[in-house]
């Protein structure tokens, strides 16, 4: 039995039994840390923890590495509840239009966007595609991620949608996290269905969907419900296909119009709500009373330049909020969560202990894993984050362009 004891930690953070699976409005103002602490651990599960003051001492030395944490706070690990990390390859043939005057919209209509990492994607082997995604993770796990949501979404083909989710499948037993697997084909319209998009529904839902489910490929299913991409309506029938063979609904919804989008994924217990960019007044009354979490994506604001979820509306509201990075090669070339953190504060305007609930406890939730990831209770097993030496915990929001994380245990 591998066991571990982190010692003199200036702040143990997100720690207690009593810490709600879901935080919202004024709560999220709230982060338990022991100061001058200790953690243990046994084969990764949190054995006992408290105040140095209280630590009795260690009756059996055998397979034990003991951490000095002195000066270093250890949290748990970072949730990302929305990515497109499999893809093909980069875009940054995009990031040049966008300077040169055009928007995310127009690249896309030139051929860009969606169907541009689809048409890459079909030309890949499987084998290339796991590879790639590989070392992406293991970069975004430097970056202090301990649980990863990944969508597919880059295939809109049969063969190619399933390539995805093989290789997401093929990921969730050697990327040494906790992986989630969306089934996203209503991404975009393939171009040969652009004047028949009923049958590139129907092929979601008669060809992909039973083979997706008879593979077991997916735990939830997405529709990008926006101007131009799926309407509401088509998000429903989607959805409601998916209900049926046990897919948990998260959507994207509201990134560049609000139209209706978030109260249908409401009514379709969607478990997430995702991008809100844009926000109406009837789209809070939809999420209150809700078991919904509207979940903001900053860094696709700052690298396309659109306008920032209003996360102070939601909050302001009594609404719980998660983030994620939406890490993809087209808007969010980047999945690095202490930098969407340092977004929240700076641009969404929330506390440092908002913004960490926000990415830790909420997020978890948006990913299902609200019993294992997301806080430091015993009996858990949620991957742990030793920073490095760091003033204060807000220090890593403020401090954006560094890396703060010195090791993961997971």
């Amino acid at each position: 039995m591998k066991k571990i004891l982190i010692k003199n930690i200036k702040g143990l953070v997100q720690v207690g039994e009593n810490i709600p699976s879901v935080l919202k409005g004024a709560e999220m103002k709230v982060l338990p840390i022991i100061e001058n602490a200790f953690l243990a651990l046994e084969d990764g599960m949190v054995v006992a923890y408290g105040s140095m003051e209280d630590w009795g001492g260690i009756d059996d030395w055998r397979d034990l590495e003991i951490i000095d944490a002195d000066g270093r706070f250890v949290l748990p690990a970072f949730c990302d509840s929305h990515t497109h990390t499999v893809f093909a390859k980069s875009r940054e043939e995009e990031f040049v239009d966008r300077i040169n005057g055009l928007s995310y919209e127009e690249i896309a209509i030139k051929g860009g966007g969606i169907l541009n990492s689809a048409n890459r994607l079909n030309a890949i082997s499987e084998d290339e595609l796991f590879e790639q995604a590989s070392e992406r993770i293991k970069v975004l796990i430097s970056y202090g991620t301990g649980a990863l949501e990944i969508k597919s979404g880059y295939g809109l083909s049969v063969e190619s949608e399933l390539k995805m989710l093989r290789v997401i499948k093929r990921l969730k037993d050697s990327c040494g996290i906790e992986l989630k697997a969306t089934f996203l084909a209503a991404h975009a319209f393939p171009t040969a269905f652009k004047e028949n998009k009923q049958a590139y529904i129907d092929l979601i839902i008669q060809e992909m969907l039973p083979k997706v489910a008879e593979e077991k490929l997916a735990d939830f299913i997405d529709v990008f419900c926006e101007r131009n991409y799926f309407s509401v309506e088509q998000m429903e029938e989607i959805l409601l296909a998916g209900a049926k063979y046990g897919l948990v609904p998260k959507v994207h919804v509201n990134q560049f119009t609000a139209m209706g989008g978030i109260k249908k994924a409401v009514e379709l217990n969607a478990l997430t709500v995702d991008h809100l960019e844009e926000l109406s007044e009837e789209d809070i009354l939809a999420l209150k009373n809700s078991t919904c979490m509207p979940t903001i994506l900053p860094s696709c604001s700052f690298f396309i330049g659109i306008p920032y979820g209003n996360a102070r509306l939601l909050l302001d509201n009594g609404l719980p909020l998660a983030l994620a990075s939406d890490y993809n090669p087209g808007t969010t070339p980047s999945g690095n969560l202490n930098f969407v953190w340092s977004l929240a504060c700076i641009q969404l305007k929330m506390t440092p202990e908002e913004a960490f609930n926000a990415l830790t406890v909420n997020a978890a939730y948006a990913m299902g894993l609200s019993e294992s990831h997301g806080k430091i209770a015993l009996g858990r097993r949620s991957p742990i984050l030793i920073t490095k030496p760091i003033p204060s915990l807000a220090y890593m929001p403020y401090a954006f362009g560094d890396q703060h994380i010195e090791r993961i245990i997971a």
